[in-house]
């Protein structure tokens, strides 16, 4: 079979086999469609070798009243096809599979039906077209927030109401955006002189694995401050070389991150933490910090004492909620285990905890 991707292949089944089986037999049902629930298609990354799970014809139908959704996932489950485009329609796998293997006699289809305030309060434990504050900011993983923002909408019948939520959760409020900034400023601070401190007593291993955590810890800024959700690590360096500009930064952490000496390593990641500093100065989003890096105290390695953008960043913080918690940040700044992330009650369980309201 030829490769489509995802969404492409998704938006051709709701408009030509979803959309006029639901006219045809539900003539008048109200409901949006789209495909906001994660994949790789969702970002516009999937491959040919994502079709080998999780991935195929598919879709996502929302209705505004939840007593309407038995009614058409029956008409769903009865009458759509086995095969489109040449892909098989039906998945198979187990209970805790989301889909599973295409497979034309699997024992699933791929169109989902819920009510939609439901489904965005599973998926992020708020429904956000009643507002989000700054702790339902904090406690939704950026993952979760470049797929609903990702993705495509299909059809918009409930008034616009994917539209409205997708652009509610374009970006975070200013305030929010300068504390998860600060925080991640505040990552770098706490471990950029530790990669020198490794090398000078002969620990290659362990200064590569520091660098390698600033590494992130620097892509995920860049995008923030770039205003792209971060991704899941699967895709974190892949998004972050699609940004404008990400050239000679992706240049600086692949010689950070190479096989050459200490030297070589300081040398990537000085240009790559300077290069991020003066993004923050452009963001504007706080008084210009000089981004030049120096010594760490009198040790013979270079830092950028990022400590001076956090404290310039929460000096800019106008909300005094915000301005009296430490820079923290959002949950997955402090979280990395998806079995946490991926489960909002727990996730929103564990934001409380560290920063109670």
């Amino acid at each position: 079979m030829t490769f489509v991707p995802g969404l492409i292949l998704a938006r051709r089944f709701h408009d030509e086999v979803v959309a006029p089986l639901l006219a045809r037999r539900l003539p008048g049902l109200p409901y949006s469609a789209g495909l906001l629930d994660g994949g790789s298609e969702l970002l516009g990354l999937d491959t040919p070798r994502s079709t080998d799970h999780d991935w195929g014809p598919r879709t996502q139908i929302f209705v505004a009243d939840a007593t309407r959704v038995p009614e058409v996932r029956a008409v769903l489950g009865a009458e759509l096809p086995a095969e489109f485009l040449g892909w098989p329609a039906r998945f198979a796998g187990g209970p805790t599979v989301r889909l599973g293997v295409v497979r034309a006699g699997g024992d699933r289809h791929g169109v989902s039906v819920d009510e939609l305030g439901s489904w965005l309060r599973g998926r992020l434990g708020v429904d956000p077209r009643a507002g989000l504050s700054t702790a339902d900011w904090l406690a939704t993983p950026t993952q979760r927030l470049a797929e609903l923002t990702g993705g495509a909408v299909f059809h918009d019948g409930l008034g616009g109401a994917l539209t409205d939520v997708r652009a509610r959760l374009a970006w975070y409020p200013d305030d929010v955006w300068r504390h998860v900034l600060a925080a991640c400023w505040q990552r770098v601070a706490q471990a950029e002189h530790l990669a020198g401190r490794c090398a000078e007593v002969g620990d290659e291993v362990g200064s590569r694995v520091v660098t390698a955590g600033l590494a992130g810890d620097l892509m995920r800024l860049g995008l923030l401050l770039r205003r792209r959700w971060p991704p899941y690590p699967k895709w974190l360096g892949t998004v972050f070389a699609g940004l404008p500009a990400a050239g000679p930064m992706v240049d600086a952490l692949a010689a950070a991150l190479g096989g050459g000496d200490w030297a070589d390593r300081q040398a990537g990641l000085v240009r790559a933490l300077e290069t991020v500093a003066g993004w923050t100065n452009d963001a504007g989003l706080a008084a210009p910090v000089d981004p030049a890096a120096r010594p760490f105290h009198d040790r013979p390695f270079l830092v950028l004492d990022a400590g001076r953008f956090v404290e310039a960043l929460r000096a800019a913080i106008i909300d005094p909620e915000l301005r009296g918690r430490p820079p923290v940040g959002a949950v997955d700044q402090y979280v990395d285990n998806a079995d946490v992330l991926t489960h909002h009650d727990r996730v929103r369980r564990v934001a409380a905890a560290v920063l109670p309201a």
